[in-house]
């Protein structure tokens, strides 16, 4: 069976999407629209900009989504998912790429987004790291030692077995990388991020994003679309919504997730993006099982 999984913010580079504009009616008129639809030429900057200029917060989630999104729709009749799944920002791309959302709606929605968690880092300064080689309950158990100390330390991403991002408040999360380097962390490493992103610092940009979420359609998807917050398949549009809307203070739950589309029977994972991350993450869930490929957009 046929997985397509979306990637999520940090997957950015200058000149993304750059090919498919100049080669492809139905890309350029997206890429057009888009421009249209966010006031500004994220073209430009997609295709022809600085490193700094696609870290923008209201750049860098439009941008990965908009690749990814344009290169399903132009793969046509390729593109037949049994499943779909994104991680964090991606989430929103598989829901586009299934037809649970339209394409301008989608794109709103992750524009809406960006800005929400834009204010909300600038409102409380915060951080991530991704700590690796220590197993989860470990993690999760000085997370949990360090927040009762007070501050905010919260697993945030299971990206895979031995991988697991944390986030919370600044002396908080630095506190912690103290002790799980003590516990036997081969390395904790602070994010070049903006902020605390799926922990309890994004409720305020969870009650923005929660109004627009509400305010828009969406639809029965094509086939099933793991979500996040369980890692589950989903196909209810209501169901779907108020993952979404959990979504951002949640974590997220990839190991999960990828464990579960695995048993639901699926063997070829596309990676359907800018960057080759989920890839690698996906190797290292599915170590030890035979006949699970993970690849990009050929």
């Amino acid at each position: 069976m046929k997985a397509f999984v979306f990637p999520g913010q940090g997957a950015q580079f200058s000149g993304m999407g750059k090919d498919l504009y100049e080669n492809n009616a139905t890309a350029k008129q997206l890429f057009d629209q888009a421009d249209e639809i966010l006031g500004f030429k994220i073209t430009d900057i997609m295709f022809a900009g600085t490193a700094d200029e696609l870290k923008q917060t209201k750049v860098t989630q439009p941008a990965v989504f908009l690749h990814s999104v344009i290169t399903a729709i132009c793969m046509g009749d390729a593109f037949q998912p049994d499943m779909v799944g994104g991680h964090s920002l991606g989430e929103f791309s598989a829901l586009v790429a299934a037809g649970a959302l339209s394409f301008e709606d989608g794109l709103k929605l992750v524009s809406a987004r960006a800005m929400a968690m834009q204010k909300a880092c600038e409102a409380q300064p915060s951080t991530m790291a991704a700590i690796i080689g220590l197993d989860d309950e470990t993690v999760e158990r000085i997370c949990a030692e360090v927040a009762a100390e007070g501050g905010v330390c919260v697993p945030a991403n299971y990206n895979n077995p031995g991988q697991l991002v944390i986030s919370g408040t600044v002396e908080a999360i630095g506190a912690a990388c103290e002790k799980l380097k003590a516990a036997g962390a081969k390395r904790a490493l602070p994010l070049p991020v903006g902020g605390a992103f799926h922990s309890p610092l994004m409720q305020p940009a969870k009650d923005e994003l929660q109004a627009a979420i509400e305010a828009t359609q969406f639809h029965t998807p094509k086939c099933p679309v793991y979500q996040n917050v369980d890692g589950q398949a989903h196909t209810e549009p209501e169901d779907i919504k108020q993952n979404l809307i959990k979504q951002l203070t949640a974590s997220v739950r990839w190991t999960q997730e990828v464990q579960n589309m695995i048993a639901a029977g699926a063997t070829d994972f596309t990676e359907c993006g800018p960057g080759k991350a989920l890839q690698g993450m996906i190797a290292k869930i599915a170590k030890g099982l035979e006949g699970i490929t993970a690849h990009g957009v050929e």
